[in-house]
């Protein structure tokens, strides 16, 4: 193998061999601490733009099979590992890691010191950095805008149908398992492209709507922020991670970036109501500021235990309920699935595209 480079906007180097796409490539560079999943982690839209560092130090071990991409293809610009395993052992297993890495023309890093190159963005906060095989960063690279929600969403409206409620899921660069998950609910599903109208959705007759995760800054969508808000006061509507960010936004919250950000299987967060704290998969930079929420329209629900940021919304008049983790956690902990239930028993099919739920 050849020798590979990371190397931070702050000079910071780090050698490891070089696997995947010959070409170099930039992004801002994050962290998952997971154990398990990297096949979804890679397939994640909410990746779309980064370099993923995984934590867990063998990569590969199980390779990689035909059921559990999260998208049809990885939106990533990078990853660098521990270790990579060449050899995997799973009876499901189609190809290794970098197998996909060359399909996908995705670059990458393995026998990198993983432990150090954590250590750096936690006392940095997240950086860009670039894959190179020179030790000279490409500035070039480095001043490239990453790709955000417009590269990932889907472009066409597709239609998966169901004997349930009818569900638009918009796409911001929504992860499979959300689908799944609405289908397992027996819900009738059509997902639409993130810039859809309040006018365009009601053709379409849905019975709700779920805003899904996605890549980057949500204020990069600030210009659909009152379309957004519309379709919320009209329809029971539920945010998961961006969608909980834009949704707050939109009703007037403003967000932040984390330092680092959350990205892993163990994220415990604590139910405001019951006290009872769950363990949830996340990925996100951003986050909602509690002070900026309007205490006269929103109610926090869930609150993260390590940094006490917020973890989830209820409107006090609207069917609007937000989740900044998966409930689908596909790989991870299901203990919020149950979101899922309690927003579909708050669907009316009878009003379907017919009854508008704004207070007047």
């Amino acid at each position: 193998m050849e020798k590979g480079y990371l190397i931070l906007e702050t000079g910071d180097m780090f050698e490891g061999e070089w696997i995947g796409s010959e070409r170099e490539t930039s992004g801002e560079v994050v962290f998952n601490t997971s154990m398990t999943g990297y096949q979804e982690m890679m397939t994640d839209p909410s990746y779309a733009g980064q370099i993923l560092a995984f934590c867990y130090p063998m990569i590969g071990n199980y390779g990689i099979n035909q059921y559990d991409n999260e998208a049809f293809q990885p939106a990533l610009s990078g990853v660098v590992m521990g270790e990579l395993c060449e050899k995997p052992s799973h009876f499901q297993a189609a190809e290794n890691f970098s197998d996909q890495l060359d399909k996908a023309g995705i670059p990458g890093l393995t026998g990198i010191d993983t432990r150090a190159l954590v250590k750096k963005i936690r006392e940095l906060g997240t950086v860009k950095g670039v894959l190179s095989k020179n030790k000279a960063a490409d500035q070039k690279l480095l001043a490239e805008m990453p790709p955000g929600v417009e590269e990932v969403s889907t472009k066409n409206i597709l239609t998966f149908k169901n004997n349930g409620p009818h569900v638009v899921l918009m796409d911001y660069g929504y992860k499979k398992s959300i689908l799944h998950a609405l289908l397992k609910e027996n819900c009738s599903v059509t997902i639409v492209p993130y810039h859809m109208t309040l006018e365009q959705l009601k053709t379409l007759k849905p019975d709700g709507v779920l805003f899904s995760n996605g890549p980057g800054d949500p204020m990069k969508l600030k210009e659909r922020l009152p379309e957004i808000k519309k379709i919320s006061e009209y329809y029971p509507s539920l945010g998961i991670c961006l969608g909980h960010q834009l949704l707050a936004l939109a009703h007037g919250a403003q967000t932040k970036k984390l330092s680092f950000g959350h990205r892993g299987g163990n994220h415990p967060v604590k139910e405001a109501e019951t006290g009872k704290v769950f363990i949830t998969s996340q990925n996100h930079g951003y986050t909602v500021i509690e002070e900026s929420i309007p205490s006269s329209l929103f109610e926090v629900t869930f609150r993260n235990v390590n940094d006490k940021t917020v973890e989830g919304l209820q409107h006090m008049v609207h069917h609007i309920t937000t989740v900044q983790f998966h409930p689908e956690a596909h790989p991870g902990p299901s203990d919020t699935a149950y979101i899922f239930k309690s927003f579909i028993e708050k669907i009316n099919p009878k009003a379907a595209g017919e009854i508008s739920y704004a207070v007047k």
